[in-house]
């Protein structure tokens, strides 16, 4: 397997419970991430209406809690324990 200081950037594509749709996860070399549903949902507009809309028509609350999530975070630090198995 690549080490990650090979990579410059890896993704994965998972279903997102707090906005009901499917996300992609990336963490960077230097450990930073980025949701594409944070960005989607959390920094447009026109995007959080409809999550308020599909809110009312689910008659749950979907809200993007953004970076913090404990989806972006379990990835990274998945990769993370990754990285130190493999350089062992």
């Amino acid at each position: 397997m690549t080490n990650m200081a090979d990579w410059k950037i890896t993704a994965t594509t998972i279903y997102c419970d707090d906005v009901d749709d499917e996300v992609t996860v990336l963490v960077y070399k230097d450990w930073s991430v980025n949701c594409t549903g944070y960005k989607k949902y959390a920094e447009t507009n026109s995007e959080a209406a409809k999550l308020l809309k599909k809110s009312k028509r689910l008659k749950k609350q979907l809200k993007c809690i953004g970076p913090e999530c404990h989806r972006v975070l379990r990835y990274k630090e998945k990769l993370i324990s990754e990285e130190a198995v493999n350089s062992i």
